[in-house]
């Protein structure tokens, strides 16, 4: 049987669909991507009051999806390895640490740029 692909703006629509089907998923399924978006929600208006360039704003703003993005991948891999087998594997336990790890350097960077942008704009 040939599966034919949709294209154009119906591509696009089908893959937004499924794109927020997937941000559902982690919500519904993952605490920590639950905690993470209360956790970003007052610091997304934040960003604007903070920020006195585009390119601050822009940079701020950045950084809270970039930790969005990483725990969608790190709950990705999760999947992945649970689906694989129940049974312990090293190399499994590296993939759930590596992304947890990709995490936490993600929260690293939030928290280095939105400390510059402050020192900068009120502290220095």
């Amino acid at each position: 049987m040939i599966v034919t692909k949709s294209t154009g703006l119906a591509r696009f629509y089908h893959a937004t669909r499924y794109s927020i089907k997937g941000i559902k998923a982690a919500y519904a399924s993952e605490p920590a991507f639950r905690y993470e978006v209360w956790m970003a929600a007052p610091m997304f208006p934040l960003a604007f009051f903070v920020s006195q360039s585009g390119l601050q704003l822009g940079l701020l703003i950045s950084t809270l999806l970039v930790v969005l993005m990483m725990e969608l991948l790190n709950t990705a891999i999760e999947a992945i390895v649970d689906r694989a087998g129940t049974e312990f594997h090293q190399l499994a336990g590296l993939a759930k640490d590596l992304g947890s790890a990709a995490v936490l350097l993600s929260l690293f960077i939030t928290l280095a740029v939105w400390g510059g942008v402050i020192w900068d704009n009120f502290l220095a």
